[in-house]
């Protein structure tokens, strides 16, 4: 028999150590559903998006084509992309033993990327409000802030368990309990990436043709 069980990505539990891997295995299974159930949050918001995207939903007040910038919102995915292939390789670091040192450079990279696309997000509505496009202003903007600035309180949300995640491998080391709390971090930041992906196909990308 082995001397390891890879149970997901990232995550070595010894063989012996049956009462770890199970708990392991109970915790994944429930972030499972806890994402099963974000998910379809994210969908009834999204359904709420499409459903505004129609002339009398503006209230005569700016629409997409008047307020998305595309190179601005390319380059908030660019950003979201690059943290979640550093996260992979984090976590091929931490699957393949590899140094403490290399595990946390490549989960600081991911985190600056990550506070990058906050902080190119914070500027659009920055410039959003500025230009009155507030979410009271239509039913439109009220879609609109309903989903875009909801990912993005995700993501504010998984920068802060990464700083916690880099906070414990430095005082506790890459032990199993922190290696099973960083798979299903990983796990979170990759649906984050896929759930930009759809707001960046349905909001900027097809916004900007309507």
């Amino acid at each position: 028999m082995s001397d390891a069980i890879y149970s997901s990505p990232g995550l070595r539990l010894a063989a012996e150590d049956h009462h770890h891997h199970d708990s392991a295995g109970k915790a994944l299974s429930g972030f499972w559903l806890f994402m099963m159930s974000d998910l379809i949050i994210f969908g009834l918001v999204f359904a709420t998006y499409v459903t505004m995207l129609r002339p009398v939903s503006l209230a005569g007040g700016p629409g997409p084509k008047d307020l998305f910038e595309l190179s601005g919102a390319a380059w908030e995915t660019a950003a979201l992309l690059a943290s979640s292939f550093t996260f992979g390789l984090a976590s091929l670091a931490i699957k393949y033993e590899r140094s403490k040192t290399e595990v946390v450079g490549w989960l600081v990279v991911t985190l600056l990327l990550g506070l990058a696309f906050l902080g190119l997000e914070v500027r659009e509505f920055a410039h959003m409000f500025a230009e009155g496009a507030v979410p009271q202003r239509s039913g439109f903007l009220s879609a609109f802030f309903g989903l875009v600035p909801l990912h993005g309180a995700h993501v504010t949300a998984g920068s802060l368990w990464l700083i916690i995640m880099l906070v414990q491998i430095a005082t506790l080391g890459l032990t199993d309990a922190v290696k099973s709390r960083m798979v299903r971090l990983a796990l979170f930041w990759h649906f984050l990436d896929i759930i930009w992906i759809g707001i960046f196909s349905i909001v900027y990308l097809a916004g900007i043709t309507l």
